[in-house]
């Protein structure tokens, strides 16, 4: 294997976000070995064909979990967060010393990884965000107390392969999620919203549509493109005393600034309350 490939990877639990990751790193072309366990053969069959994978279906292999955990130096978890800790306990047994674990569970703490797994297995916290589906995930990297640099630099390359990567303290995880986390769901909303508006104004629904979207779609692309400050890319469409002008005085009457801080600041609360198990 040379420098730029990743080692022997387990996805345990490859569902949507785990599916989406596992996506990614086979387009990457840098992961030339990596298993995946779903609970049922339907699932395990959809990711049989992809390139390097191994894909084991639970109800025919019981004990995949614990081979495909066994096989790996990097392992990632994306089973529901209630089923992590009786996971973590089924594998644990079979991880070699030095085996890098991954947690894409949501609320699931560092500490209870290292309590199960014990001091010899590296924990790194992860937070991707859906978009990681196209390749342009967000996710937050959380270090654990005994994994060091090159841990964390296996893990960044691993998550580069849909997307970018943000490394925080695990204190910073929630605040996280409710960003870039959820943070599609608001972006969604807003397309939602600006769709509604222009059915308002006569269109047909699949002309506001086809605005709204491609105006979203193409908003982003600018940005990502020119590198700018989005404060600037939105002063220069906004001609003074012109109709965007006016529009955005309106919205800023209505006190955006407040109403996502008030938005994140609800769904950080929830975040908290599904880590004590409420």
């Amino acid at each position: 294997m040379t420098d730029d490939m990743l080692p022997p990877i387990a996805i345990i639990g490859a569902g949507s976000m785990g599916g989406a990751i596992l996506h990614g790193l086979v387009s990457s072309g840098i992961a030339p070995r990596i298993v995946v366990t779903n609970r049922s053969v339907a699932k395990a069959e959809l990711l049989a064909g992809l390139a390097g994978v191994e894909s084991i279906a639970l109800e025919a292999e019981p004990d995949g979990n614990t081979r495909a955990a066994a096989t790996a130096d990097v392992v990632l978890i994306g089973v529901k967060p209630a089923m992590v800790p009786d996971l973590l306990r089924e594998i644990a047994p079979t991880l070699r010393p030095g085996t890098l674990v991954v947690s894409l569970a949501a609320g699931v703490t560092i500490a209870t990884f290292e309590r199960i797994l014990g001091a010899g297995i590296p924990v790194l916290r992860s937070m991707p965000n859906t978009p990681a589906v196209v390749g342009k995930a967000v996710t937050g990297l959380a270090q654990g107390s005994t994994a060091d640099a090159a841990a964390v630099a296996v893990a960044r390359r691993l998550f580069e392969t849909c997307g970018a990567v943000v490394e925080v303290p695990e204190a910073q995880i929630d605040p996280l999620s409710t960003i870039s986390g959820s943070g599609p769901a608001y972006v969604f909303l807003l397309i939602e919203e600006l769709t509604r508006a222009a059915i308002g104004k006569g269109f047909a629904e699949p002309e506001a549509r086809l605005m709204a979207e491609q105006t979203f779609i193409g908003a982003a692309a600018l940005l990502d493109a020119t590198g700018e400050d989005p404060a600037e890319l939105r002063r220069r469409v906004t001609s003074p005393k012109g109709t965007t002008e006016r529009a955005i005085a309106v919205l800023q009457e209505a006190r955006l600034d407040e109403v996502f801080a008030r938005a994140t600041d609800a769904a950080l609360d929830r975040a908290r309350e599904l880590a004590q198990g409420a």
